[in-house]
């Protein structure tokens, strides 16, 4: 009976395990500019969380439509790793794009982004926020059309004098802060397959204020 059912309603088996596939696909996209002269810049943290993730995991990046990818399969999830090649002000535009392009769900979305409002090495995950005057949180909301979406938010701190914020997150991290970013890296990695794997609610719980 199951079964007729199933053809007088058009269902079947693979759409059931296709739909089933898509609850377990999430877009892990990283903030930053290409380039090299900002590689090792502040406001690039996105691709560097992502660059730990993808080296410590054993696999690498492509260079395809809008951005470099990588997939990382963990425990029956499959996390797309996703670095704009858009410029920090149009990051919108590539995550609308792999979006639809993989049908994952927005709830399966989360954006990986520097944040000057908090302490140096501090993570902040979201479920959804204002920009905060971060140019890449505000094309993703305008290229999205909601502020409802998952956010990881590292902390850069604000330690710049008055008319130097430019400068500042566009500038590369001091000795110390390099010393620091080692562990704060592991951290940052644990919190993004914990988002995967046990969701974003638990993961907030764990690693907020960590």
């Amino acid at each position: 009976m199951r079964n007729l059912l199933k053809t007088w309603f058009g269902f079947n088996d693979k759409t059931e395990h296709t739909e089933e596939d898509t609850m377990k696909k999430f877009l892990i996209v990283g903030l930053g500019n290409i380039g090299e002269k900002y590689t090792n810049t502040r406001h690039n943290i996105g691709f560097k969380i992502l660059d730990y993730l993808a080296k410590s995991n054993d696999i690498t990046f492509e260079t395809v439509k809008l951005g470099d990818v990588a997939t990382l399969k963990i425990k029956g999830r499959t996390l797309i790793l996703l670095k704009p090649s858009t410029f920090m002000n149009l990051s919108g535009k590539a995550i609308k794009y792999w979006l639809e392009k993989e049908k994952i769900p927005l709830e399966n979305l989360l954006v990986v982004t520097d944040d000057l409002n908090l302490p140096f090495g501090s993570l902040r995950l979201k479920t959804k926020g204002s920009d905060g005057g971060h140019n890449g949180l505000r094309d993703t909301q305008d290229k999205l059309q909601t502020s409802k979406y998952n956010r990881f938010r590292f902390g850069i701190s604000a330690e710049f004098s008055q008319g130097r914020q430019v400068d500042y997150v566009l500038g590369e991290w001091t000795e110390d802060e390099n010393t620091q970013l080692k562990e704060r890296l592991k951290i940052s990695a644990d919190l993004v397959k914990s988002f995967a794997l046990a969701g974003v609610n638990t993961t907030m719980n764990q690693f907020n204020g960590k």
